[in-house]
């Protein structure tokens, strides 16, 4: 087989003996959906792109493409009076059904929630296949192609990336520096207070999400560059700040007194591969934790979030991730299936997950027309951490598509987080517009 999986990749297919690892993008088309007519368009672009027969030999991490034509059955849901409910309803079903484990496989579900005059089109996808960033391009010459509209001739993209092993042989330097952050990153971890299931081990994931105007991204943004923090910075201080409630009694522990995220970054740029030329998965991540205490404001909280993940931006300590998940890939061997279900929650202990997507720039890289269209995404959660938000800025608007573990929360909770984290934004937003008025 030609193509060999890389680290992460390795590690999503071990998160998908437990439970479906997947993603789900969807953007919405300004034109009335012609189901055959789209059916069409799916179909040629991944046979343009190569991206069809595709073989899976997991035990060895290899596959391989066979290319050709293939069929596409696009599954349509109409959305009545509430195409937003619809698809979110939708999503979270999705991130819930398998892909077949090993072999033939068809990596993708395409769907659309018919919302005449427009539509949203959708795919659910095994997500050990690409990153979030290739996936919008797929999108992008699909509904090009639907809507007949001219783009700039493209590449296509190659679908053999090199694997993580050249990225570690050519920032070895960065990573033997690293070595020594280890020990510090394994005390982080015991002082990290782990998340709670009411429910164990079941692995079921809900879905819900909220949504930024135009206007209130541009004040949160304000906000943060006052603040000399990013948005991610920003985003995952307000989400610690909101789960803090469900973990009180660490206020009173002696040792786990810590909420901790972790932040999945995309790391193209360390590879050398760009996002038009490679067709693929380019992930790693870091942690970060604060012990929000009571009464502390958030800016604050944001600061210090900033602080550490200067350190492993600046450092490049994401590099130790792979480090970790290769050492992981070792372990995991040699355990049964309760203590896999249990590994990342004891060793590596995380109550949120933020992954980020800037599709106003991938849509600009990819040739397409502007403004961007609306666009909303959701990842598993896997067995990493309770809460995953997936964060998407596209035609100047802000989605969060949030999936959670049911078995962790109570009916509601998360609705509630959400709720409040946007309302804590929004909140921001408004002190931002008041202190440029005076």
């Amino acid at each position: 087989m030609r193509g060999k999986l890389n680290l992460f990749q390795a590690t999503m297919l071990r998160w998908r003996e437990l439970h479906p690892y997947s993603a789900v993008h969807a953007v919405r088309v300004s034109a009335l959906l012609d189901v055959a007519r789209l059916e069409t368009a799916i179909r040629q672009e991944l046979a343009t792109r190569g991206l069809t027969h595709l073989t899976l030999d997991a035990a060895r991490g290899r596959y391989d493409y066979g290319g050709g034509d293939a069929p596409v059955v696009l599954a349509v849901l109409p959305g009545g009076a509430d195409p937003a409910g619809v698809l979110r309803a939708e999503i979270g079903r999705q991130l819930n059904l398998p892909f077949s484990a090993d072999g033939a496989i068809d990596p993708f579900r395409f769907f659309a929630v018919d919302a005449a005059p427009s539509f949203e089109l959708a795919v659910a996808y095994d997500h050990f296949i690409a990153g979030g960033d290739s996936i919008v391009l797929l999108l992008q010459a699909i509904a090009a192609r639907y809507g007949d509209v001219a783009v700039p001739p493209q590449p296509v993209p190659g679908l053999y990336p090199p694997p993580f092993r050249r990225l570690l042989l050519g920032h070895v330097g960065a990573i033997l520096r690293g070595l020594p952050s280890l020990p510090r990153l394994a005390l982080n971890c015991r002082l990290s207070h782990r998340p709670r299931y009411l429910h164990w081990p079941d692995p079921t994931n809900g879905f819900t999400s909220f949504g930024l105007e135009p206007g209130e991204l541009a004040a949160v943004l304000r906000t943060a560059k006052a603040w000399n923090v990013t948005l991610n910075d920003l985003l995952i201080a307000v989400m610690l700040q909101s789960v803090s409630p469900l973990a009180e009694k660490r206020q009173t522990a002696r040792r786990r007194i810590y909420l901790a995220a972790a932040s999945i970054i995309n790391i193209r740029g360390d590879v050398g591969a760009d996002v038009r030329a490679w067709f693929g998965q380019f992930l790693s991540s870091f942690r970060v934790m604060h012990k929000v205490p009571p009464g502390i404001g958030l800016r604050e909280i944001a600061q210090d979030i900033r602080a550490q993940s200067m350190e492993w931006k600046s450092r490049r300590l994401y590099l130790q991730t792979l480090v970790v998940m290769f050492y992981s890939s070792i372990v995991w061997r040699f355990l049964g299936l309760e203590q896999r279900q249990r590994f990342h929650l004891k060793n590596w202990p995380v109550w949120v997950g933020v992954t980020m997507l800037n599709v106003d720039a991938l849509w600009r890289e990819g040739g397409g027309a502007w403004p961007v269209p609306a666009y909303v995404r959701a990842v598993s959660t896997g067995p990493l951490a309770p809460i995953v938000v997936a964060v998407t800025t596209a035609g100047g608007m802000l989605e969060a598509g949030i999936s959670y573990r049911t078995a962790a929360f109570a009916d509601g909770t998360v609705e509630r987080i959400a709720e409040e984290t946007r309302q804590a934004l929004t909140r921001l937003g408004m002190s931002a517009e008041v202190s440029t008025v005076e």
